[in-house]
Formats: structure tokens, sequence, C-alpha cells
């Protein structure tokens, strides 16, 4: 027997264009209707999207402009330091969206069942989501001090010798992900929430009478149905990750040296430096990956969802 999805989301695939037109011109509301959103829309996405596609092929300043090709798409693509951080923006998004989504689920799992004190474990986990990010940053980084920070002064009483969270080059960036999980789960885990009660108990109910135990009810139930729930969490943790800069900034700077730079830090230091074009060439690149992967990853993801 095929289940059904537990969240219902929009079908794949866009209506014809004469669909669409005719569906437009049966509208209830006037044109002008759309025109202040419309106006909006191409005021602050469109044209600042083009405007940076073209400075991103010259070299400006406030003042100035000169047009030079693909200079600074070579150049970026010419720097290691540069190079090196598309690998760690990479393997941030990476982990970030994987411990996301495991952690996330666990936490759904565990706090929409009878567990006692469950409101206040709701609160305790979704309360990081509020804060600000600069906030937390700047907050574990006073945690991690390697010398007089809560974490290793604790270590410390127990005789561990704690590591250089954030001065330790192989160390940073794993650092700066741990907190980013910390602070973003309970988002995740608030969408699994919403996953895991949408589905009837009916069907647990069948499998406990078939004799299925925990195990296989949630292999064969739970997890299936919280596909939906799996996919925008993948989605959003993942381009977050990908776009990720105020807490790196925060805690390490993108150091110690460039051990924690991303794509996005990479781009903040050449606009520091004066340098427009090439920053506004990395804006564009950063564009493109994410474009480029999270099209293609929802396509994907809802493609699957409607093949069941």
């Amino acid at each position: 027997m095929t289940l059904p999805t537990a969240v219902s989301r929009p079908t794949v695939g866009r209506a014809p264009a004469r669909q669409a037109f005719r569906r437009w011109r049966s509208s209830p509301y006037p044109v002008w209707f759309y025109l202040p959103a419309a106006i909006l829309y191409l005021t602050l996405f469109i044209a600042p999207t083009f405007m940076s596609f073209f400075f991103s092929l010259t070299r400006w300043t406030l003042f100035d402009w000169q047009f030079i090709g693909l200079e600074n798409f070579r150049q970026f693509f010419a720097e290691p330091g540069l190079v090196a951080s598309l690998g760690n923006t990479f393997l941030y998004a990476g982990i970030t969206a994987a411990a996301k989504v495991v952690i996330g689920m666990a936490l759904g799992l565990l706090l929409t069942s009878a567990v006692i004190g469950r409101t206040l474990l709701r609160s305790l986990v979704f309360f990081p989501v509020l804060v600000s990010t600069i906030g937390v940053g700047i907050t574990f980084k006073v945690l991690m001090h390697p010398t007089d920070g809560l974490i290793n002064t604790t270590l410390s009483f127990f005789g561990i010798a704690g590591p250089g969270w954030l001065t330790d080059p192989h160390l940073a960036l794993i650092s700066v992900t741990i907190v980013d999980v910390w602070k973003g789960v309970g988002l995740a885990t608030v969408i699994y929430m919403a996953g895991i009660v949408s589905i009837s108990s009916d069907y647990r109910d069948a499998a406990m009478v078939d004799g299925a135990g925990a195990w296989n009810r949630f292999r064969h139930i739970t997890l299936p149905l919280l596909r939906p729930a799996t996919s925008t969490v993948l989605l959003l943790a993942f381009i977050g990750g990908l776009r990720s800069f105020e807490l790196i900034w925060a805690m390490t700077g993108g150091g110690p040296g460039f051990a924690s730079d991303v794509l996005a830090s990479v781009i903040y230091k050449q606009y520091q430096a004066g340098f427009y074009g090439l920053s506004t060439a990395g804006n564009v690149v950063l564009f493109i990956v994410v474009a480029a992967i999270a099209f293609p990853l929802n396509h994907y993801l809802n493609k699957r969802e409607v093949d069941r």
C-alpha cells in the first residue's frame, strides 16, 4: 500500500504558459493591483542582481568604473586562499545540514512523545533561534577562549586539557559548525514536529496490531512520511550554510590565518580592502553556486515526493 505524504507540497512542474496567461486574464484583480509589488520586486531584487553581474565585470569605485571583462573572475579563481574558502563553504554547509537533519529529527520525535517537561524542553530547544547570531558568536567566542573560557576551565577541573577551539586551525571551523548547529537546530525541530504530528495514528496502530516494533514503525512509517519535512530542513540548512557569514565572522573572523574562511567572509574582506570589483565577482560566484545547487536539489527532492 502506498502511504500518503505527511505534508502536502506543491506539484512539481510549471503550468503551460497558455494556461498561466488564462489564469492571469481571469484574475479578479486589475493589473494595477500588482504594480506596487512588481515595482518593489524590480527595485529590490531584479535591478541589484543585474547591477551585480555588470559590476563584477568592472574595476569600480563609488565614483568611477572601468570595464575589464572576466579579469575579476580569473583573479578570483587564481587566488589559492579564495579557492580554499570554497572548500570550507561546502564543508560547513554539508556538516551543518546533515547535523540539523539528524538532530532535528531526533528532537522532533522526543518532543512529540509523552516526555516529562515537554513544553519547557520545546522552549529550550527553540530559544537559540530567537537570539541574535552576532550575540551567539560573541558569547561562544568568550566561552571557547583557550585559557579563560568556561569550557576549558570546566575541562581543566576534571584534569582534561582543553583544545584551542577557535585558535587551532584544524578545530576552528568545526567549532563554529557546532555552534551553528546548536543555534539552528530548533527551527529544524519545529519543522519535524509539524511533520510528525500530521502523520495519522492509524498507521502506527495498524503496524502495532501486526506486531511491528518501535524501530520498524519508525523505519517503515515515520521516516518515509517525514520525507517532505526532511527535504525542507535539508534545503534550508544547506542554503543557509552556503551563505553563512555572521557567526563565522563574530567567532573567528575567518582565522586563525585563513583556516575558517568561507566564501562570504572572503568577499567581505575584499570589500574592506577596497577591491570592489573582485568582491562583486565573488558575490556572483556565490549566487551561481547557491542557485546551481538549490534548484536541482529542490527539483530532485520534490520529484521523489511526487513519484511516491
